[in-house]
Parts: structure tokens; sequence; C-alpha cells
């Protein structure tokens, strides 16, 4: 294995930071590979490929996100960018099928490249550069505003429900890293005092809410806080991320009618990242959170029902998605 700036090579492969790793001629693999996915870029002298498996090395497989490109010889070379175990989603495999009869190349590498890991490839050389590669394709956005409200509530509901957390994490759409944070607790004006039951599920009590700002407050510094990071420049792309269409389809709209509020247009297009999990997994996630961290093996970050443990907890979700190459789109229709 070798590390190649992109003038020694020629320029003919993808420049990371820090140079480009690329594999040296070896005799051809004869473990079963299995290409996982198309390309996400054509670009001069290689081919790129989201990721790809070597089944026979674990039950579960091992991710990893790969360059592939033809040296002058005609010898196609593996790039390594990015490892780490994971579950292949019935969505990868279909893209993988449709792609498998018209890119058809001859992987070389080293014969004893089996089970790939980030401790391996270390091993090998690749060390800290590797954090500083990024081994997601393009995501549509360039940020991604992951939002989970608590509410007032009880058993029987109440009505009308009120925000009493709004938790905003703004998640970088190139490296899936979280940027910033905001996050305020709401003073409920209808129904002032939280219930027992609330209390119980959400972990919010009283003195968290009392003395806060009201919805209409928060909402100004949620908007003061958009244009400290650029969030409302029109050229940048950014777009809320929800577990659910709850959020910002009843709650906030629901909400800011009862008091005469006006929404803001920002907060009308989202992401459901369930339905995001099924279109990338094949299956519907009836507990939400609790079924997709399952689904992907990710430990559950925090206590169940607050805002802002469940935000980190998709904002993981997101990630390892986008690991495995799924591409973010908007599930929400205009209201």
């Amino acid at each position: 294995m070798a590390t190649a700036s992109p003038a020694a090579d020629g320029g003919r492969g993808r420049p990371w930071e820090g140079g480009l790793v690329s594999w040296p001629p070896a005799p051809p693999l004869t473990l079963p590979w299995t290409w996982m996915g198309p390309s996400w870029g054509q670009h001069p002298g290689h081919w790129g490929f989201p990721a790809l498996t070597e089944p026979s090395a674990s039950p579960a497989g091992s991710l990893g996100i790969f360059e592939v490109r033809r040296d002058a010889s005609g010898c196609s070379m593996l790039a390594p960018l990015q490892t780490g175990a994971a579950r292949f989603s019935s969505y990868l495999l279909s893209r993988a099928r449709k792609v498998l009869g018209s890119h058809l190349f001859s992987p070389c590498g080293v014969p004893e490249f089996c089970s790939i890991s980030t401790r391996k490839l270390a091993a090998h050389g690749f060390g800290a550069s590797m954090a500083a590669m990024v081994p997601f394709p393009p995501q549509r956005y360039h940020y991604f505003l992951v939002l989970d409200f608590e509410a007032t509530c009880d058993k029987p509901q109440i009505h009308p429900q009120e925000i009493i957390e709004f938790p905003i994490l703004k998640l970088n759409g190139r490296t899936m890293e979280i940027e910033s944070t905001f996050h305020m607790y709401v003073q409920p004006v209808v129904h002032p005092q939280l219930t027992p039951f609330c209390t119980e599920l959400t972990g919010i009590i009283q003195a968290m809410v009392d003395g806060q700002p009201s919805l209409q407050q928060v909402l100004e510094r949620v908007d003061e806080w958009m244009a400290k990071e650029g969030l409302l420049d029109p050229n940048v792309k950014s777009i809320f991320v929800t577990c659910g269409d709850w959020d910002l389809k009843v709650m906030l709209p629901g909400q800011c009618q009862y008091l005469g509020l006006p929404v803001a247009d920002y907060f009308k297009q989202w992401i459901n990242l369930k339905k995001a999990y099924s279109f990338a997994m094949g299956c519907w996630p009836k507990n939400g959170l609790l079924d997709m961290n399952k689904g992907l093996s990710l430990q559950h970050i925090g206590r169940p029902h607050s805002g802002i443990d469940d935000c980190k907890n998709i904002a993981n979700i997101m990630k390892t998605l986008a690991y495995q190459g799924f591409i973010f789109k908007q599930t929400s229709k205009p209201f």
C-alpha cells in the first residue's frame, strides 16, 4: 500500500486532503468481492464506488468506501477511503444489481486483504489521515437541521399541547458531523404546570420550564441563530430532519395557529427520518429511534424522549446511512 501525491500519480486519481491513497499493483484477489452501488461521480481516469463488502469475512460483512481507477496497463486499483462494520440494505443491493452488468473491473490488491477494518488500515500506515478523508457521497444539502420537540402531555392527552423543549443540531452535509447546537426550554402558557406523566416521560421537571422564554421568543432566537450560522443565505441549502412528521406538520404549526404566530418558511420542508430509513433499509421502523438504532447496530444515546438526546440519535443514524451511500431527500409536501 502506498500514499502518493496527486502530482506523483499523474493526476489520474481523486485528490484528497493529504494526498491520494492508492493500492499498488498486486496479484488479483481471489475472494468473492461484491460491488455495492454505482459511482457517485465520474472523473477522468477513475471510477468511484460507494462501498464493497467481502461477504466471507464476517456474518455482517465489512463496509468500505473505495476508489477504483485503472493504470496504464489497464489494471484496476483499489483505494480504501474509510471502513467499518455495517449491515447492507436491500436498497444498496438493488442498486448494485443494476450496475454489475455494466461496470466490470478486475480489482487488484494484496493477497491477505480479507476483512477490512480501520484498525487494520491503521496498521498499514493510514492512521489519522483516514479521519481527514470524506467517505460520504455528496448530499443534496449543505446542512441538515436535526430537530425533535418535547411537548406537554398527559393521559388522557391534554389540548392544546405546547412545546417545552426546542433542540436543533446543525449537521454538516459533507462530513455528517455536528457543527452547532441550539437548545432551549420553553415556558408553556395554556397548561403551565407539567403533569407527573410528562415529567416521567420526558425527564423535564417544572423548574426547567419556569421562567423560560415563550414560544414566540424562542422562535425569534431560532431565527437569530439561523442567521448567525449562515443558514439564511440563499446560496446555502439546508433542511430540517425529524423522526416522523409530527414535529413540523402537526405540533409547531398547530401551536403557532393557536397563538396567532407565523411559521417561518424554513420550517415548511423537512426529511422524515423514518421514511428515509425505510427507503434505505427496506423496512418501516415501527418503534422509531429504537428500531432504527437496532437495525443499524447502534447504541442508543442518552435518555429516550429527551429532545436533545433524540436529536443526537437522529444525527448518528443519518451518519450511518450516509456512510452506506444513502442520499437524503425531502419527504414532506408543502403546506
